[in-house]
């Protein structure tokens, strides 16, 4: 809840005067007024959630209003976009303050790193449309098409296509040959039964937007989100980046995350500097 509401405009509008007067008190001495510092405050925390409405996490940009923003061109962390801004950064830092090159290395990085978002957009329709060519190319049909950033690169995009009872998911990359081959996943959604109408599985919906399938380990089910793709890119992987275990006990429903191993995490990240280098 606290994190939807930092991550608002409507927080953004209503603190920044607050947080600028306070800092305008503070620094009473100083040349800038409660004007500037205001909308100092206002920008800080303005692009902090619109830069978030671009990663494949999202935000709650309109809360109160029950609408999540991802535009998903970007992944949280992408080294192309940090590090040119903190160089620049750490550069006007060093720069005497009346120094205009002071400015431009601020404004370098600005610049760079915003171009960079720009260019995930246009890599993203790009991406977008070898998927979809490539789909009816292999002659699959689908409902609704949903593409990301894997982690850290624009390079490497994968997909979660709806075809009425199973999900399909796929990789692209700018530098592949071959045809795109997608892995197919049961949606299994009647394995709820009647836990589809419990509260916490209406949550987990909620969170997934819809993108999960279930299934059924030794008599026990799973949820699983298929938004952050799986642990690993073989295609008979069926573990899931984040999956819940829905243990019914005592008449309530216990919802447990699986828990995620570092050593899978770091085959991961190898598979996918491989993978980025073309099929």
């Amino acid at each position: 809840m606290a994190q939807r509401v930092y991550h608002s405009i409507f927080f953004s509008i209503i603190f920044a005067p607050i947080f600028g007067w306070l800092i305008f008190k503070l620094e009473s001495k100083g040349p800038a007024t409660w004007k500037e510092w205001s909308l100092l405050m206002f920008w800080g925390l303005f692009t902090h959630p619109i830069l978030d409405a671009f990663t494949t996490w999202g935000t709650q940009l309109f809360w109160p209003f029950d609408l999540r923003v991802a535009f998903q061109n970007i992944f949280v962390i992408d080294p192309l976009y940090t590090l040119p801004f903190l160089l620049f950064l750490i550069l006007a830092m060093r720069q005497k303050r009346d120094l205009a090159l002071r400015w431009r290395f601020n404004m370098y990085g600005l610049s760079i790193s915003s171009l960079y978002l720009g260019l995930s957009l246009v890599l993203k329709g790009v991406a977008y449309k070898k998927i979809t060519h490539s789909l009816e190319a292999q002659g699959i049909t689908y409902t609704e098409i949903d593409t990301r950033p894997s982690p850290f690169n624009t390079v490497l995009w994968s997909a979660n296509v709806d075809a009425g009872d199973a999900y399909l998911i796929g990789n692209y990359s700018f530098f592949d040959n071959k045809p795109i081959q997608f892995s197919r996943y049961p949606k299994n959604h009647e394995l709820l039964g009647d836990l589809v109408q419990n509260d916490k599985v209406q949550r987990l919906k909620k969170i997934a937007e819809g993108w999960y399938t279930i299934n059924e380990v030794n008599g026990q089910l799973f949820f699983n989100d298929l938004r952050f793709g799986l642990m690993s890119l073989d295609p008979d992987e069926s573990q899931f980046a984040f999956n819940y275990k829905l243990i019914p006990k005592d008449g309530e429903l216990l919802v447990e995350e699986s828990p995620k191993l570092k050593r899978d995490a770091k085959k991961l990240l190898l598979a996918l500097w491989v993978r980025m280098w073309g099929n």
